[in-house]
C-alpha cells in the first residue's frame, strides 16, 4: 500500500465524522448538565443518578429508532438530525433557567424533583444523537454488519472520551456555560455543512444561517435583563464550579454554583454580614486565654472574610486551605485578601492538607462545603483523630454544619456531634437561628477536659477582652443531642446522603446581621439536594424575630466564609 492510499484510509467518511463529532457532543452535554442543574436541585447522587439514567436512556431510544429507520438513512438525513441538535442546544441555551425554576415547583419528592428538568432539556438531544451511529453504521463502507457497527460504534466511544476530556479539562476551566454550550452547537452546524460537501444545497446553506443566528441570539439573549440579585460583576467556570461576584448595594456576595458562599459589606468590611461567622470566634473563649492562640487553621477560604477578620481582631499566623484556586484570586481582587506572613491560602483539598503539614494549631475552622454537603472525607472519625493530631493541647476545633437542630433533618448535625465526640473529650453546639428550620450549627470541639456550662461562658465573655460581644450567640447554647439513632461517621461509611435526605425541600435559614439593627425574615426553599463550598431564589416575607440586629434570611444551602 502506498503513502497516499495509507493516508485515505485513515480519513473518516462523512457518516464516520458524523459519528465522532456526536460522541463528542454527547458526552460533552452530559458533563456540563451537571454544571446546568446542580445550582437548582444539587450535586448529590440523585442528580447524578438521574443525568446518567436519562442520558442512557434518550441514545437507547434513539439507537433503537434509528436502526429500525436505517434502511432509509443517507447523508442528508444525518445533516439534517445534526441541524435539529444544534436548534435544541439553543433552545437549552436561552429557556434552561427559565425551565429549571419551573420544573422544581412540580411537587416530587426531593429525589425525583430534578428529572423533570433533566428530560425536558437533555432528553431531545441525546435522542436525536442516537439516530446518528446506527445511520453510519448502515452507510459505513466496511464489509459485514459486525465489522461495520464494531467500527461505527468504536468511533463514537472515542468521540466520547475526546469530548469528556475537552470539557473536562479545557473548556469548563476557561469558558462559561453558555459560551460552552455555543462551542457545541457550532461544532454540530460545521459538521452538518462538512457532510454537505462538495456542493452544499442553497437550502442547507440558508438552515446554517438561520440556526447560527439562532445559536448567537440565544446566547445573547441569555444575558440580557436585570439579575434579580444584582449587578454580576464577575462570573467564570472553575474547574470545580461556577463562579459569580455579585454586588447588591452595598453588599458584594460570592456565589458559587448559584449559591451563596460569602458576603462583604463594601461600606463596612468590619460587618459580619452572615452572623454564623461570629461564632468562629467563640473557640477564643474555650482557650486557655485569647492570646494563648497563635496559629489558626480555616479549611474552606470562599470569600476569605473569615481568615480576614481573625487578622484583623488577633494577634495570630493565619493558614486557609481552599481548593479552588478560581476562589483565592477572586478574592484576592474582589473581596480585599492580601496574602502576607501572617495570613497565606493553600490551594489543595483541606484533609490533604493536614495529612502532609507537620503543623500544629490552636483553632481549627472547619467551613468547608460543596452547596449544602461538607465532604464526607472531612465528616469521619478518622479525619476527626487528623484534626486531633494538628491540635495544640489546649486546640479548638469549630465545624460549621448546616442541619436542623432537632427532628428528622437533624440526623446529619447529630450523627456529626457523635463522630466528634468519639475523638474529642467535650462537644459543644450553637445554633444560629430561633427557628427548627434547617439552619448554620457551629459544632465545638476541645481537647480540655474542662466542660464550660453557659453561665460559665458568659462570664469569661464579661471577663475577657474580646473584640466582639458573643453574649447573643452563647445564649444559642444547646444541649447535648440523643445520638443513639445516628452512626459514627467513618471513612468506611460515611453516609452524608442518607443523613441529609431528610432535609431535602426544606428551607434553610442563614442569619444575616444589619448595619441598622433592624429585623425580619426572607425565605427561600434548600435544595433539594453542598463542600468543598450554594438554589438561590429569594423570595421576601418581613416578619419580626426576637435575635439582637438580624435578619433570618432562608436562602441557599452551603456556605464558605
Amino acid at each position: 500500500m502506498d503513502v497516499s492510499r495509507a493516508l485515505e484510509s485513515t480519513r473518516f467518511s462523512k457518516p464516520e465524522l458524523a459519528v465522532f463529532v456526536s460522541g463528542v457532543v454527547s458526552m460533552g452535554l452530559e458533563i456540563l448538565a451537571l454544571r446546568i442543574v446542580a445550582p437548582q436541585f444539587g450535586s448529590h447522587i440523585y442528580t447524578v443518578g438521574g443525568l446518567l439514567t436519562v442520558f442512557l436512556a434518550g441514545l437507547s431510544l434513539g439507537y433503537w429508532q434509528g436502526g429500525r429507520a436505517a434502511e432509509r438513512a443517507s447523508n442528508s438525513q444525518m445533516r439534517w438530525l445534526l441541524f435539529a441538535t444544534a436548534i435544541y442546544i439553543a433552545i437549552i441555551i436561552y429557556t434552561s433557567d427559565m425551565l429549571l425554576y419551573a420544573t422544581a415547583a412540580i411537587p416530587l419528592s426531593p429525589r425525583y424533583a430534578s428529572l423533570p428538568s433533566i428530560i425536558i432539556l437533555f432528553g431531545p438531544p441525546t435522542y436525536l444523537l442516537g439516530f446518528i451511529s446506527p445511520y453510519a453504521a448502515e452507510l459505513s463502507a466496511k464489509e459485514g454488519i459486525g465489522e461495520a457497527s464494531g467500527h461505527v460504534y468504536a468511533l463514537g466511544t472515542i468521540g466520547s472520551i475526546v469530548g469528556s476530556g475537552v470539557t473536562t479539562y479545557l473548556l469548563i476551566p476557561s469558558l462559561s456555560i453558555t459560551q460552552i454550550s455555543l462551542f457545541f452547537g457550532f461544532v454540530l452546524v460545521g459538521t452538518a455543512v462538512v457532510v454537505s460537501l462538495p456542493r452544499p444545497s442553497r437550502r442547507t446553506l440558508a438552515v446554517v444561517a438561520v440556526v447560527s443566528l439562532l445559536l448567537v441570539g440565544a446566547a445573547t439573549s441569555s444575558s440580557i435583563g436585570l439579575d434579580p440579585r444584582g449587578d454580576v460583576v464577575y462570573q467564570t467556570q472553575t474547574a470545580h464550579q461556577q463562579l459569580e461576584v455579585v454586588d447588591n448595594g452595598d453588599v458584594r456576595t460570592l456565589y458559587l454554583d448559584d449559591t451563596r458562599h460569602s458576603a462583604r459589606d463594601l461600606s463596612d468590611p468590619d460587618r459580619h454580614v452572615f452572623e454564623y461567622t461570629r461564632y468562629f470566634h467563640l473557640p477564643m473563649l474555650m482557650a486557655e486565654s485569647p492570646e494563648s492562640v497563635d496559629r489558626v487553621l480555616f479549611i474552606g477560604g470562599g470569600g476569605y472574610t473569615g481568615p480576614q477578620d481573625f487578622e484583623r481582631q488577633y494577634d495570630v499566623e493565619i493558614d486557609v486551605v481552599e481548593i479552588d484556586e478560581e476562589v483565592t484570586a477572586t478574592a484576592e481582587t474582589y473581596f480585599g485578601l492580601e496574602q502576607s506572613a501572617d495570613l497565606q491560602a493553600h490551594t489543595v483539598d483541606g484533609r490533604s492538607f493536614l495529612q502532609n503539614s507537620d503543623e500544629t494549631y490552636d483553632v481549627i475552622v472547619l467551613d468547608a462545603f460543596k452547596r449544602d454537603q461538607v465532604p464526607f472525607e472531612l465528616t469521619t472519625v478518622e479525619f476527626m483523630q487528623l484534626v486531633d493530631e494538628h491540635l495544640s493541647e489546649d486546640g479548638v476545633l469549630i465545624s460549621n454544619v448546616i442541619s436542623a437542630p432537632s427532628g428528622p433533618a437533624s440526623d446529619f448535625y447529630r450523627a456529626e456531634y457523635a463522630t466528634m465526640n468519639e475523638v474529642f473529650p467535650q462537644v459543644y453546639s450553637f445554633r444560629t437561628s430561633d427557628t427548627g428550620a434547617v439552619q448554620n450549627i457551629q459544632v465545638i470541639a476541645t481537647k480540655n477536659d474542662t466542660r464550660y456550662s453557659e453561665a460559665e461562658l458568659q462570664a469569661r465573655n464579661r471577663n475577657t477582652d474580646l473584640p466582639i460581644d458573643l453574649s447573643g450567640e452563647i445564649e444559642n447554647y444547646m444541649a447535648e443531642p440523643n445520638t443513639d439513632d445516628v452512626p459514627v461517621l467513618t471513612d468506611d461509611r460515611a453516609a452524608v446522603n442518607e443523613l441529609l435526605d431528610p432535609m431535602l425541600g426544606q428551607q434553610y435559614v442563614i442569619e444575616e446581621t444589619t448595619d441598622d439593627g433592624a429585623s425580619g425574615a426572607t425565605s427561600d426553599s434548600a435544595s433539594s439536594d453542598e463542600p468543598d463550598g450554594t438554589n438561590d431564589t429569594d423570595a421576601t416575607n418581613s416578619s419580626e424575630d426576637d435575635t439582637d440586629g438580624t435578619t433570618s434570611s432562608l436562602a441557599p444551602l452551603a456556605r464558605a466564609s
